[in-house]
């Protein structure tokens, strides 16, 4: 059974996977002072999608989160131009929460068990043919200036790739999203990928 570990949690309304990209803007004293930790330790935070509540902290603001979330690591940061740190997060892998609690300053701190498969680094799955107009949409979505400002390092061959990817780019309700992430088997979230992206057409 693989071993509990604690981390940072940051809750936003964002649902990341494993090679995903995220931009992020830092204003709170609470996650500024984390950043700093996590860049003096070389370490990382959990994202989690939320459930009930806003991201900043807030009188009133009662926060709940999902409990599948995505390790983060700190790829860049910059100060931005509106003086804010500005920080880019990849995506490393898979994890459930086991116990969460937020500490003094109001970060969110959780136990938290990591998937031994839905992450980066997992053996490489080949995409079916059958898969193959999944990877041409995947194709066409990276060719968007907002998406290739990401930079995302894309196998197309790769079926973790593949439903990763699709799973953060489809234009979908952020709970179906989470729905995606929280799916073990590489092959049942392409399926099911392929039935969004099929509801998406007959929309048109």
């Amino acid at each position: 059974m693989a071993e509990l570990q604690e981390i940072h949690l940051f809750p936003l309304h964002v649902v990341m996977f494993p090679g995903g990209r995220v931009d992020l803007q830092i204003f709170e004293r609470r996650y500024i002072d984390l950043i700093s930790h996590c860049m003096k330790t070389n370490t990382g935070f959990g994202v989690c999608l939320l459930k009930q509540g806003e991201e900043a902290l807030q009188a009133g603001n009662k926060q709940t989160i999902h409990h599948t979330g995505t390790y983060a690591a700190i790829a860049d940061w910059d100060q931005l131009e509106n003086g804010l740190l500005g920080i880019t997060i990849e995506g490393t892998g898979k994890f459930g929460v086991e116990k969460c609690w937020q500490d003094d300053s109001g970060v969110w701190k959780a136990l938290v068990k990591f998937s031994d498969t839905d992450s980066v680094g997992s053996q490489l799955i080949p995409v079916d043919e059958r898969f193959g107009g999944l990877a041409d949409l995947l194709r066409q979505l990276q060719d968007h200036p907002l998406v290739e400002r990401k930079r995302l390092n894309i196998d197309y061959n790769n079926l973790w790739d593949l439903g990763w990817r699709l799973s953060e780019l489809i234009p979908v309700e952020i709970e179906k999203k989470q729905v995606l992430l929280e799916l073990d088997d590489p092959w049942e979230r392409i399926e099911r990928l392929e039935q969004l992206v099929s509801s998406l057409a007959n929309r048109r």
